[in-house]
């Protein structure tokens, strides 16, 4: 068996442990030696983050050979069009090459923690909620989706990661599982996130 932690990460917060800029970490809401994030989320993002010790499920999360479905709940400025949806489905051409088909359906605003600090935008603006579920990992990869479907986005928030989900957690609440590892050599836990990240989403 491996322990996997389950984390909501607040906005604002960096998928590492230390920062030579000052800027709040994940030391700030765990606490355990030798774990480590499987994957990234980009410090203006919120929701699921996958922390473990165990490197063979470290890869088995995190390595795009898995092709993990990730699920985002993205609010969006402006109305979504069938024409939008049909667009993120099918797959849309970014500047680094055209994505992957995706699940995309709109949905109504989901029952989430209000945002600190808010969204920015005037009293008259219209949004709108999109579920999105993408199979890769590109730089920012979903806020460049909706922005080339001309539905830019304003708070984007993971809710699941393959079979894990975001559940009730609160922003910086943590909760830990027990996960099945089949047999095998183990593979050591990768630690590159401790200074520099890389951008996901």
């Amino acid at each position: 068996m491996a322990t996997l932690l389950l984390l909501n990460k607040p906005f604002g917060v960096l998928s590492q442990f230390e920062d030579k800029e000052g800027r709040k970490t994940l030391k700030t809401y765990i606490n355990r030696p030798n774990f480590y994030p499987a994957g990234r989320l980009d410090q203006d993002s919120e929701g699921l983050l996958l922390l473990t010790d165990e490197g063979s499920l470290q890869h088995r999360i995190a390595h795009p050979s898995q092709k993990l479905s990730k699920t985002y709940w993205a609010q969006v400025e402006g109305l979504v069009s069938d024409e939008a949806l049909e667009a993120l489905r099918k797959g849309v051409t970014l500047n680094d090459g055209p994505t992957r088909p995706a699940s995309a359906k709109q949905i109504p605003e989901p029952p989430v923690w209000a945002r600190v600090p808010p969204i920015r935008f005037r009293k008259n603006d219209v949004t709108s909620w999109i579920e999105l579920s993408i199979k890769e990992g590109r730089n920012r990869q979903v806020r460049r989706m909706t922005a080339a479907v001309g539905l830019p986005t304003l708070r984007l928030i993971r809710a699941a990661i393959g079979p894990w989900k975001l559940g009730s957690l609160q922003p910086g609440e943590s909760r830990e599982e027990q996960v099945h590892m089949p047999a095998s050599s183990p593979k050591p836990v990768t630690r590159p996130n401790r200074k520099s990240p890389r951008r996901r989403k």
